[in-house]
């Protein structure tokens, strides 16, 4: 057979399944559709072993009642929908609560090294809004040692890695996938995959605002570029500020503090010394879900009870130095190196921080496809298990239950199709032009400025707390950001030039910042990860209802699905009052 035009010009490799991100998730489903016997490819932004994912800290939820054995999948469950106040599909809850347990005691045997019990089983603590002591962990460094252990496995399984290639376009064959482009972070030549499926697991939106815990990969690339190729995405008003960020020194800023240190008996304290906690959910305090605590703090400090940087106090040194060494180390470490702050002798400075978003592509809950055949997703890019709010831990086990579906996924997609897609050389021809655009700019706009913007915008008018004026006015700022994006000119070469990558970054944060920006205007009530102060409480219409998004042409069209009904004996689980 004749080669096609675009195989003569640039550097091509063919898979039966291709894995956009290698985080826990990807690499998980990676892992997962290798051991079937396909070939597969799996594709990292950066370098294998520095995803977002080794940033988690407090732990991976799991209900194996290995420290409270009352619990079980039912009450874990429970906790889920609860917190995600019930807006969470359904079957992907009920599939996580079944199936972590499995996932972790597989990551155990693949050689993960967990804390211990004194009888020997893995270690579970405490987390806001989990009814028992859930949280399998490796002290604070829970994400890291996932990493690891999945890296390992990943490694001698026979996979292809592609290390710091960014995918910038999904190629289609009759409405089908049929691959993908993208270039070489290094070199900056372009690179074309032709797969039978490919995985969307390229992580959160978090770099589209100032104050995140996100790291740099979190651009929002599987979001934009599904909805390009014509994916619907759901419930992108969700968006979780994790109540405790650093706020202070401003070379950490909006740095991580994870929830382990609560779990751990870390107290919140306003200026007057008062743990205001106890005025907003007298039971469980600290331990509360993410968006009771983080609207909790923002309260403080408008009420000008903050601290003197515009955040609470967080602190753990009651516990004293040898507990906290043990418990924390890494947070131990990392705070007294970074930041000069000694977290065994004070408290810290704290407040909300970008840093999950519950939306994202819709996908089916057994299988992780996505509305488009031969696209599936997975981790945080996939929207639907964490409902209007996710509880800690639950990104953990969501990414090993969930990436290892849309392995097994796309292997049965794969092996039913009769003949590898083709991919049209019209469209690697326009991809490549887009890719070019910036470059043949002598004059135009500067993309750093340009994100800046969209960060400052984001953060103040689309953030933790929103109204329809605000809301408006974003809207009008986001469509000049991204007429401004259309004129962006970078200079030098293409060999590693960040100023160019920025630039086609920004074409995934604008959208996505659209997204989230519209379905919060469009939702009129405050319900988990959303506060819209002008539509306060519950909306019985919007407790039964998804946000949609779709893209028809240049519009971004916003709509509204009815949300998958319960059977009856979840239902009786779900509204089972917790203990």
């Amino acid at each position: 057979m004749a080669k096609k035009s675009y195989e003569t010009k640039y550097e091509c490799h063919t898979h039966d399944v291709l894995v956009i991100g290698a985080g826990g998730a990807g690499l998980r489903a990676a892992i997962e559709a290798s051991s079937q016997g396909l070939s597969v490819g799996l594709i990292c932004k950066s370098l294998l072993g520095k995803a977002h994912t080794v940033m988690a800290e407090g732990g991976v939820a799991a209900s194996m009642g290995n420290v409270d054995p009352d619990d079980g999948w039912k009450t874990h469950f429970r906790d889920t929908i609860h917190g995600g106040k019930f807006l969470n599909n359904y079957r992907m809850a009920e599939l996580h609560a079944k199936e972590s347990a499995d996932r972790i005691r597989e990551l155990e045997r693949w050689g993960a090294v967990f804390d211990r019990t004194e009888k020997g089983k893995i270690m579970q603590r405490p987390f806001g809004g989990h009814t028992y002591r859930r949280l399998c962990h490796v002290g604070d460094h829970t994400g890291l040692e996932i990493i690891r252990t999945l890296q390992d496995k990943g490694v001698h399984s026979g996979i292809d890695v592609y290390m710091e290639a960014t995918i910038t376009h999904l190629l289609k064959e009759d409405g089908r996938i049929s691959g993908c482009i993208g270039y070489w972070r290094e070199s900056g030549r372009c690179v074309i995959f032709n797969a039978k499926a490919v995985i969307l697991a390229t992580g959160g939106i978090g770099k589209g605002f100032k104050v995140t815990s996100n790291s740099w990969e979190y651009t929002a690339d599987g979001q934009g570029m599904a909805y390009r190729a014509g994916a619907e995405l759901i419930d992108m008003e969700f968006v979780q500020f994790h109540p405790t960020g650093m706020v202070w020194p401003n070379g950490v800023k909006g740095l991580l503090i994870t929830e382990a240190v609560r779990g751990e008996g870390g107290l919140l304290t306003n200026s007057e010394g008062e743990r205001f906690m106890k005025n907003v959910d007298p039971e469980r305090m600290e331990l509360s879900t993410r968006d009771i605590v983080a609207k909790a703090i923002n309260k403080e400090v408008k009420e000008g009870r903050g601290s003197p940087h515009g955040g609470v106090f967080l602190d753990i040194s009651h516990r004293g130095p040898e507990y906290v060494r043990k418990k924390l180390p890494g947070m131990y470490r990392q705070l007294l190196e970074f930041a000069d702050v000694d977290i065994t002798k004070g408290p810290m400075e704290v407040g909300p921080t970008t840093h999950y978003t519950m939306g994202g592509i819709r996908v089916d809950a057994d299988t992780a496809q996505t509305t488009i055949p031969g696209l599936f997703a997975c981790g945080e890019v996939a929207g639907g298990m964490h409902g209007a709010n996710r509880l800690g831990g639950n990104s953990l086990s969501d990414l090993l239950v969930f990436g290892r579906r849309a392995g097994l996924g796309a292997v049965e997609y794969a092996n039913g199709l009769k003949e590898q897609p083709q991919i049209d050389d019209a469209d690697v021809k326009a991809a490549v032009k887009e890719l070019s655009q910036p470059f043949e700019r002598d004059d135009g706009e500067n993309p750093y400025a340009i994100h800046k913007d969209l960060q400052e915008l984001m953060q103040s008018k689309v953030g933790i707390v929103r109204e329809e004026g605000e809301l408006k006015e974003a809207l009008d700022e986001l469509q000049t950001l991204k007429g401004r994006a259309k004129n962006i000119a970078v200079t030098g070469a293409r060999q590693f030039n960040p100023g160019w990558h920025l630039a086609i970054e920004l074409d995934n944060m604008l959208i996505a910042s659209e997204m989230v920006a519209r379905c919060a205007l469009q939702r009129t009530e405050s319900r988990g990860a959303h506060t819209r102060i002008d539509h306060e409480g519950y909306n019985e219409h919007w407790g039964k209802t998804n946000s949609t998004i779709n893209a028809n042409g240049e519009e971004m069209v916003i709509g509204q699905s009815t949300l998958m009904e319960m059977p009856d004996d979840l239902k009786a689980l779900a509204y089972e009052e917790k203990k």
